[in-house]
């Protein structure tokens, strides 16, 4: 009981303090919460919660603020996430069923969830070696330069422009693009370079320096590093939370510049149906004063990219987590249906 009550006195703070800003104090618990016991036992009671570590008292108040380790036992042991309304629902629909290609798509959802949770919003695109190969074109551009482009099944496109020391006839480009896709389409990106490792072989002596060109820019897509991408929106919504960074919001937003950093706080994520949340400290260095909430999008249990909502501590966690895992779900949707 007495875990459960000072539980409920942590919830009641962590509440307050989202709302109001403000330090909360006992008698602000009293006269805004139905805790059912007396002054005297909630003062206790969070007497024991700043001796655990879950509260603090900034020395400017007699209040109490929730502390990383608070906020953590305050998510860990929230019973629900808050559903996004009806209306919200339609308008996420409304908005992300017009996109017109996954470029599109990427943007109005980084967008949206900026919007939507007024925080930083970082979508990644779908990962190259989790994708497979829909198809793969060659187009002339002259006598010796030709256009590689790669689709992937979750619609994400690169390009290459070969030069080619030889001429490349009509022929050749036909016939490169029919045994590309032959050996390599529906196949996923990390066996491509098995089932190119023989094409050359396949063509005249003369040829074989265009086509080798050709198969090794195509292995460069495929297995750069630098391929995996992330796209952030409202880095601006930061300024209305200048009190919450006790110094200044430099780190963050130098840590924000970093792909990899971005990359590793919401592509960690491997099933679409789980909410990460990390907290301060557990954070990279730069951001140990945000918190991030972050999932995966995807086609059933498969994770294909991560997506998720930087800001302070002091967060709406209930609203952030579900309206982070409707947007993920809807950006699925999506990907299903392309």
């Amino acid at each position: 009981m007495t875990e459960e009550r000072r539980l409920a006195v942590l919830r009641a703070i962590v509440e307050d303090y989202v709302r109001t800003e403000e330090p909360v104090g006992s008698k602000a618990l009293v006269e805004r919460h139905n805790l059912g016991v007396s002054p005297a036992t909630i003062r206790n009671d969070m007497a024991a919660l700043e001796e655990e570590g879950y509260i603090a008292q900034p020395h400017t108040s007699a209040g109490r603020v929730p502390t990383d380790k608070g906020y953590r036992l305050f998510v860990d042991r929230l019973s629900s996430v808050k559903p996004l309304s009806s209306p919200e629902r339609r308008a996420i629909q409304a908005f992300l069923d017009g996109s017109l290609d996954l470029d599109d798509v990427v943007a109005r959802t980084v967008r949206l969830l900026a919007q939507l949770t007024r925080q930083v919003a970082v979508v990644q695109y779908p990962s190259l070696s989790r994708s497979s190969v829909r198809h793969v074109e060659v187009v002339a551009l002259g006598a010796n330069r030709l256009l590689l482009v790669l689709i992937t099944d979750t619609g994400r496109v690169e390009q290459r422009v070969v030069e080619s020391h030889a001429t490349v006839s009509d022929e050749l480009v036909g016939g490169l693009r029919t045994r590309l896709n032959a050996a390599i389409a529906g196949v996923r990106l990390a066996q491509v370079p098995d089932g190119v490792e023989q094409l050359a072989e396949q063509f005249a002596e003369q040829d074989r320096p265009a086509v080798t060109a050709v198969v090794s820019a195509l292995l460069e897509m495929v297995v750069e590093t630098r391929e995996e991408r992330v796209v952030l929106a409202g880095a601006s919504n930061l300024a209305r939370f200048g009190q919450d960074f006790p110094y200044t919001i430099r780190p963050v937003l130098e840590a924000l510049e970093e792909q990899v950093v971005l990359l590793r706080l919401v592509g960690e994520a491997t099933s679409p149906t789980a909410l990460t949340v990390r907290i301060g400290s557990e954070n990279p260095e730069g951001l140990t004063t945000t918190a991030v909430v972050s999932t995966s999008y995807g086609r059933g249990d498969q994770a294909l990219g991560g997506i998720g909502v930087l800001g302070p501590m002091r967060m709406d966690y209930p609203s952030t987590m579900g309206a982070v895992r409707a947007v993920a779900r809807y950006v699925s949707q999506i990907l299903a249906e392309s």
